[in-house]
């Protein structure tokens, strides 16, 4: 085995594997002898393919390129196609029209052109017994104007007409028919988020409508209408999202809670963590201690069923067995059936094998204490061990760490294997992918602690994990050289970096942000709908609360800043727009800070183009060994991104 130093290790986890590996799987669905789901292909542009997998296991992809079945409602989307009877619905990214798509032949219009362009779009589809379109529209009355936009439970017939069920709320989703023909849906207000307040609404057949649960202090999420007329949702009246029943006339039944949360933020359309069998019982996946686990609540409670995967989406019930996306630390997400008595998995889709496990780093569940916020005074990671096969540190010397920061801030570190991960652990960092205050998984409390404080407690976690982990306290085979700590993040992630460079000067010896927030006042004066009051809770109301906006915002304390930055950024992001990055970028040359920044022409909020991943990537890694000192590995023939220095 080789001694080389950390950093500079040759790899076969290169740019161009990760891009390979990025097929992304968004949501499945059953369709009698069929199961379809949802690729994300950044090969292909990043455009989002319908893939069919017949009773005989042959794989069909339903729309040739250019056709892209993605949503921009709420800009984040989820809930772009359904299928009933081999009959496909879905929304087309370029103009966000409904389209149908029947076997045999190509994609044609249910509704009409808008005047905006894509001004009009459509999400969380499902078919009616009836054979109609019942979806949530989101419509644009004015381009750009976040505050003219307009969210309604619509039902489109199949000859386009559409009506409107359910108009006034701010937001609404999950719109869902019972058995006999009773309405729910999920409707939420500015500036609450779904996961701050969201309330679930039923509209019997008589007109009567009903709050079954929710509002000021509850959120819920995921409802759906099981076949003896009940209705499920998550609810986290408990202090997490747990699984209740509520019938007709009655009380919501707590069902299952785990003390932990079972179900996620609502940041897209379309998710499902449960699913009801043939014969009437649930199929669950809920966290505990870093891993999902699955479950199906038998007459004597849940029980777990056992397989190799430790995070789960998108259930879906196959008779008595159920078909997921399923992902572990050795294993990409794949698309997989679970037989619920027999035990068996069969793997529908597979996640490529390109590497073998042993170039794999396993995450540890790490919980470290942080500065107390109203009692929660700890936060977590997953902490991953540089690992390579071939190649050792020198003896004596502690490898670096990349401090990943999540987006959101609401999201949550996930142990499914991510060679973008394993990227830099078989290249001899560390990493540590931070859940902060402020994420999902630990419940309620943990999520509020972030309320009010963005920009500090994410900043005392992200420090704190890194001292932790420096320290005697942590394992011997987890610590790091603090001296050569990095930190990264994406949209949320890349605020956070950004403020920790500005504002815990000395902690990190390099930062990258990706489409991060540099001005938080220009993010609530322009942004898109979803999200325009996203900073009232987590900021201050705005606009009486500019002060502590500018307080907390890194392009008003460039003073601050000395720390090495590399900044990626898409030249047509709704949610962060480039003039953010930009300020930025101008304000480090300004005061000579070494910095690097790569726009990149046509990527909206996230990376899906292969060779802007590459570029990113690539870059990112250049931008650390001209910074911490290492040599990249030859012969993967890296350019070296271009750095400017005073």
């Amino acid at each position: 085995m080789r001694t080389l130093p950390f950093g500079s290790w040759p790899t076969p986890i290169t740019s161009e594997l990760v891009v390979r590996a990025a097929a992304r799987l968004g949501e499945v669905a059953v369709d009698g002898a069929d199961v379809w789901w949802a690729e994300s292909r950044a090969s292909e542009g990043g455009r989002t393919v319908l893939v069919r997998r017949g009773p005989d296991g042959s794989t069909t992809d339903l729309l040739p390129e250019p056709w892209n079945a993605r949503t921009r409602v709420h800009e984040y989307g989820g809930g772009a196609w359904t299928v009933a009877a081999g009959q496909v619905f879905c929304t087309e990214f370029s103009d966000q029209r409904l389209y149908r798509v029947v076997p045999g032949a190509g994609p044609e219009p249910l509704t009409a052109a808008p005047d905006i362009p894509a001004g009009v779009r459509f999400a969380d589809l499902s078919v009616t017994p009836g054979g109609q379109v019942l979806c949530v529209r989101e419509t644009h009355t004015a381009s750009g104007v976040a505050a003219e936009v307009v969210h309604e439970v619509v039902v489109v017939a199949p000859d386009g007409t559409t009506e409107v069920l359910v108009s006034g709320p701010d937001f609404v989703s999950d719109p869902r028919l019972g058995p006999d023909g009773a309405l729910s849906w999920l409707q939420w207000q500015h500036p609450d988020m779904p996961w701050d307040a969201a309330q679930l609404v039923v509209r019997a057949v008589d007109g009567t409508e009903t709050v079954v649960a929710g509002g000021a202090g509850e959120s819920v999420v995921q409802p759906s209408w099981a076949a003896d007329g009940s209705l499920l949702f998550f609810a986290d009246r408990t202090g997490v999202w747990a699984l209740y029943r509520w019938r007709p006339g009655g009380e919501p039944e707590l069902l299952l809670d785990p003390g932990s949360d079972m179900a996620g933020p609502q940041w897209v359309f379309g998710a499902s963590r449960y699913a009801e069998l043939a014969d009437g019982r649930l199929v669950v996946a809920y966290g505990r201690d870093g891993a999902d686990r699955l479950a199906v609540l038998d007459a004597d409670g849940p029980r777990e069923l056992p397989t190799r995967y430790a995070s789960f989406a998108q259930l879906r019930a196959e008779g008595t067995a159920v078909v997921c996306v399923a992902g572990g630390p050795t294993t990409r997400a794949e698309v997989v059936r679970v037989d619920v008595d027999g035990g068996g998995v069969e793997v529908l889709r597979p996640a490529p094998a390109d590497v073998d496990a042993a170039w794999f780093s396993r995450p540890e569940l790490v919980t470290f204490p942080s500065t107390d916020l109203d009692g929660v005074a700890e936060a977590h990671a997953l902490v991953y061990p540089p690992t390579n096969p071939e190649v050792r540190g020198p003896e004596g010397d502690l490898p670096p760490v990349v401090v990943v920061v999540h987006g959101g801030p609401t999201a949550a570190a996930s142990p499914v294997l991510s060679t973008a991960v394993q990227y830099w652990t078989s290249r001899g960092f560390a990493v540590a992918d931070v859940d902060y205050r402020g994420s999902t998984g630990y419940g309620r409390a943990f999520r509020d602690a972030l309320q009010g404080r963005w920009g500090v407690a994410d900043l005392d976690d992200v420090v704190a994990c890194v001292r932790h982990l420096s320290s005697a306290a942590a394992p011997a085979h987890l610590r790091v050289d603090p001296a050569r700590a990095v930190i990264r993040g994406g949209s949320a992630g890349g605020y956070t970096t950004l403020a920790a460079l500005t504002f815990r000067p000395g902690v990190f010896a390099a930062g990258a942000s990706h489409y991060g927030v540099a001005d938080l006042a220009a993010l609530a004066a322009d942004t898109h709908s979803f999200e325009s009051r996203y900073l009232d809770g987590l900021i201050a109301p705005w606009p009486s609360g500019r002060a502590v906006y500018a307080e907390r915002s890194p392009i008003h304390h460039v003073d601050a800043l000395a720390t090495p930055l590399a900044v990626f950024q898409g030249s047509e992001d709704r949610v962060v727009p480039p003039e953010q990055a930009e300020m930025m970028v101008a304000a480090l040359r300004e005061k000579g800070v070494p910095h690097a920044y790569l726009l990149f022409p046509g990527e909206q909020h996230g990376f899906r183009r292969a060779e802007n991943i590459r570029a990113a990537l690539d870059g990112e890694l250049s931008f650390y060994a001209q910074v911490l000192g290492f040599d990249l590995p030859p012969e993967e023939g890296i350019v070296p991104i271009e750095v400017v220095r005073p």
